[in-house]
């Protein structure tokens, strides 16, 4: 019966892992389950209650696992409000890295494991039922009852409870937080809901590039600072011989690891975007954003969108005057992995289209090389003129090793990651040094930082911003301090945390805005 009580208390005191504070050393569930236990006749009821019992703690072992998941790839807890909005998501990641078939496989296999811990739990709960007297079911509710009271040792803590209890707030603070959200939305303060021109751009071509994953880790953590660095001075050498001018700061993304949209729409609108209810909230308002401000100015708004492959309905509600998704970029190449395409090719597509238009475009670009799993690394083709179609790219098709053998190495998906971001940076940086003149304003940044597998447990959720031209006078604003982190050359300055993603906008405004 010893051995039973311990499997039982210590499965209980599982959903402790996802709570804030110690952890107690008895389960106040585990009281009450035995005692129940006790109390249960020898009839049919004893096996429906097992049985129920196993299945409860069936579903709160899968919540438990899926906060270590989202803890370990988003860098916050389980929020199933928010969470469920994202299984499409979820499921799209699993597919393009690991493949329909293994993907369904390692579906099955999960609820196989899962019906199977299911199945274990109700057999050592009827184990337990046989070897506990029922003259123990009233001592133990009773101190059941004080231990819930507060009235005997802080040991006997309820951990599985209060991780229902915590969903649960969440909810309802995530509710109530969203609800707020579209009345500041509709009676806004700060940021104008209406499109405000910025004239002093206003025959430029604006380019917004978000660098997936480039986070201030880059060049903090000693891991990927000195490989990443070299791309950073490389970019810096070649900028220079161009005749460009850069200064690079810092801005805070709302999220780490993964839903990069979220900072993408904190820097176009304005708004803290922290979670999807505050993205689709924001969406379907009327609330204006960069976008609006340089159709107003008089520039077309495009978007290129490589990751885009299946239909994107909300994207109407960005008001590009037009979207290139994956379909219309002219790809021939082989996709690598999650990357339908690489970066280079994504830029020089760009510069084809930009060539196309006439008048100053405004462009959003989500470049992807440097999304997980970050294999393989492609080597940065010389001359840009022979990219075409991206056949070119065809000598690279199955190169690198597949994902599923990479991530079981932590310490070399590290080493990945550290060479997709300086890919990512190197073609950036060639992109500018061949195609941005003195009407243009460039601006790289970063979505969000990388996992916590990455940056490791509390780093800063600090993105890499840099602002190129080839007119120091555009630069000269992001020098003058009011956006803190900024400093002449490709490195942020690290002793200063950077400004929140959504003062981003206002500072275009006062800078850039009515002469």
């Amino acid at each position: 019966m010893i051995l039973w009580l311990l499997l039982l208390n210590g499965l209980f005191l599982v959903p402790s892992l996802a709570l804030p504070g110690a952890s107690p050393w008895f389960s106040l569930e585990a009281l009450m389950v035995w005692a129940t236990l006790c109390a249960l006749p020898e009839s049919g009821r004893r096996y429906r209650v097992t049985l129920g019992l196993a299945v409860l703690y069936g579903l709160l072992a899968l919540l438990v696992l899926a906060d270590t998941l989202v803890r370990e790839s988003l860098g916050r807890g389980l929020n199933l409000y928010l969470e469920v909005r994202l299984l499409d998501a979820a499921w799209n990641l699993m597919t393009t890295n690991l493949g329909a078939l293994l993907a369904v496989l390692a579906l099955a296999l999960f609820l196989a494991l899962l019906a199977g811990f299911t199945w274990l739990v109700r057999h050592g709960l009827d184990r337990l039922t046989h070897h506990s007297p029922k003259y123990l079911a009233k001592p133990l509710w009773l101190v059941a009852g004080l231990a819930a009271a507060g009235a005997v040792t802080p040991w006997i803590g309820s951990p599985a409870l209060a991780f229902v209890a915590n969903q649960a707030a969440l909810i309802s603070h995530t509710h109530q937080t969203t609800q707020t959200f579209a009345e500041q939305l509709r009676t806004p303060s700060g940021i104008r809901s209406q499109p405000t021109p910025l004239p002093q751009l206003g025959n430029k071509d604006v380019i917004l590039g978000f660098i997936e994953s480039y986070g201030v880790s880059a060049v903090t953590d000693e891991r990927y600072r000195e490989v990443i660095g070299q791309s950073l001075d490389t970019m810096a050498e070649e900028l220079e011989a161009a005749g460009l001018t850069i200064a690079t700061g810092r801005l805070q993304s709302p999220i780490q690891g993964g839903q990069s949209w979220l900072g993408h729409l904190s820097v176009l609108s304005g708004q803290w975007v922290h979670n999807q209810l505050a993205y689709e909230t924001l969406l379907s308002s009327d609330h204006s954003t960069l976008i609006d401000d340089f159709r107003s100015t008089g520039h077309r708004a495009v978007a290129i969108m490589p990751a885009i492959t299946e239909a994107w309905p909300e994207g109407r509600l960005f008001r590009y005057d037009q979207i290139y998704d994956h379909n219309d970029l002219g790809y021939r190449g082989p996709p690598f992995n999650w990357v339908t395409m690489p970066d280079q090719y994504t830029w020089r597509r760009f510069q084809h289209i930009r060539e196309q238009h006439e008048g100053p475009l405004f462009a959003e670009l989500a470049l992807i090389s440097s999304h997980a799993p970050w294999v393989p690394i492609l080597p940065v083709l010389d001359d840009w003129e022979t990219i075409g179609d991206g056949q070119v790219f065809q000598r690279w098709e199955g190169a690198g090793e597949a994902p599923v053998s990479l991530w079981r190495d932590p310490d070399r998906v590290r080493e990945h990651y550290a060479q997709a971001t300086a890919y990512a940076l190197k073609v950036a940086g060639g992109f500018a040094s061949r195609y941005v003149q003195e009407e243009t304003l460039m601006i790289i940044l970063g979505d969000h930082q990388p996992a916590p597998l990455i940056t490791g447990e509390n780093a800063s959720r600090d993105v890499i911003i840099h602002v190129i031209s080839a007119d120091p006078e555009l630069i000269e604003p992001f020098l003058s301090g009011e956006l803190p982190g900024f400093q002449p050359g490709t490195r942020p300055d690290l002793q200063t945390a950077g400004a929140p993603m959504n003062r981003f906008r206002p500072f275009l405004h006062r800078n850039f805005g009515e002469l």
